[in-house]
């Protein structure tokens, strides 16, 4: 509960820098966009100007949907895993990384659904811009459709590239996050307080996004396509997706939105866990 409440407003604060990012890893792929943006300013311009305010909440809700399961498995089993396998506060990097990658993947295979309905509602507001009707009007006509269109397994379409992702975000994420803190703390560089929480979000915010960002750019494109005919697949599986990439567009395009994934991790992560943090102190918990 505490997880998905901080997770929810973490979500909500940072999900118009989230747009960005999935619409400059989509720049380039099947679907182009009316302007080629040359910047996430430009970019963001674009969509003001064409959808409003609101066009950047595009695909908030399934987005607050998937954290609903996908927090609560990771940190909890995080947790559970840490507690019983790496209980001692020495713990080396790579164990904590390792169980955080586990807890990470897990808790993805079960929100990958949300996921990509949530990038299948951001792509939408490209097809408004071009006078287009969108794909989907809302998070449950996207179930609907996409399961009659695909079978309820097209729901797992990107699921590869999606575990991947989790994987190495929550490698990086939770595991840098833990140990930092355990560091600032053990060194007294400051008490655990806001003070170390903030400091040890930023250091797993740029992990994060530096392992991730790869899979993170073929995960949006695989997500987005959809298979309605087999001609018109642009990309096979994830390792087609990620050749064709680095093919056409060079291998710099693996880091494409790195910035706006940053912008938001970093943003995503200080509320996340100040919040968690303070949430477990209320309800009279210990620190993560």
């Amino acid at each position: 509960m505490l997880t998905s409440l901080s997770a929810m407003a973490a979500e909500t604060t940072t999900f118009p820098i989230d747009l960005l990012k999935t619409r400059l890893q989509l720049h380039g792929g099947s679907i182009k966009p009316v302007s080629r943006a040359a910047s996430a300013y430009s970019m963001a311009f674009q969509i003001l100007r064409d959808d409003g305010v609101l066009g950047m909440y595009k695909g908030l809700s399934p987005a607050i949907f998937r954290h609903m399961f996908y927090t609560p498995i990771r940190i909890v089993g995080y947790e559970h895993l840490r507690r019983n396998f790496v209980s001692d506060n020495s713990a080396s990097f790579y164990s904590k990384a390792l169980i955080g990658g586990i807890s990470g993947a897990i808790a993805q295979v079960i929100a990958s659904p949300a996921d990509l309905i949530k990038v299948r509602m951001q792509a939408d507001s490209r097809t408004v811009s071009q006078g287009l009707q969108p794909r989907y009007s809302g998070l449950f006509d996207a179930f609907t459709k996409i399961v009659r269109a695909e079978g309820v397994v097209g729901l797992w379409k990107g699921v590869d590239p999606n575990v991947q992702r989790a994987f190495l975000v929550n490698m990086g994420e939770l595991a840098c996050y833990d140990h930092a803190k355990r560091f600032i703390v053990n060194n007294q560089i400051c008490n655990d307080n806001i003070y170390a929480h903030t400091l040890s979000s930023i250091m797993s915010g740029l992990s994060a996004t530096a392992l991730s960002c790869p899979a993170d750019v073929v995960k949006t494109r695989m997500m987005n396509q959809a298979s309605i005919e087999e001609s018109k697949i642009e990309y096979r599986n994830s390792y087609d997706c990620l050749v064709k990439t680095v093919k056409i567009e060079g291998f710099r395009a693996l880091w494409k939105g790195f910035i706006p994934t940053w912008a938001r991790l970093g943003p995503w992560q200080f509320v996340f866990w100040v919040s968690y943090e303070k949430f477990r102190h209320i309800a009279g918990l210990t620190s993560f």
